[in-house]
């Protein structure tokens, strides 16, 4: 069975730092896409970060790039996104996604966000 948890989440001055962390189960990371979405009150779901096999690359969004950074930790089976000098748009129900199949480009994960499971969000706010 395929789980993702995310968790990590919390309330950060502007400027500040946060790392999310997702403890995914049921699948490898060699054969799948990973995904970093975030949500804000109002406002459409974003993808943040991709990561996927079809091109192997990792994504950012324009909103987090230079900010932001998607990392592996494979003997712990979990996922990262570290983001700094955050920003109160950043805040948002952040969500981590995966999909086994893994084919499209990063960008794509992101853009469209087809992926097949999805995780719990943990709620990132930013005052300030």
């Amino acid at each position: 069975e395929v789980q993702l948890q995310a968790s990590g989440g919390g309330l950060v001055q502007t400027g500040g730092s946060l790392t999310l962390s997702c403890a995914v189960s049921g699948f490898t990371f060699e054969d799948s896409a990973i995904a970093w979405f975030r949500q804000a009150p109002g406002k459409e779901r974003e993808g943040v970060s991709c990561s996927s096999r079809g091109d192997g690359h990792t994504y950012y969004a324009d909103s987090v790039k230079g900010r932001a950074t998607f990392s592996f930790d494979n003997t712990k089976n979990t996922v990262y996104l570290s983001m700094h000098s955050l920003k109160p748009e950043d805040t948002g129900t952040y969500y981590c996604a995966a999909d086994l199949n893994g084919y499209s480009s990063s960008a794509y994960y992101c853009r469209y966000g087809v992926l097949t499971y999805w995780g719990k969000g943990t709620q990132v706010t930013v005052s300030s």
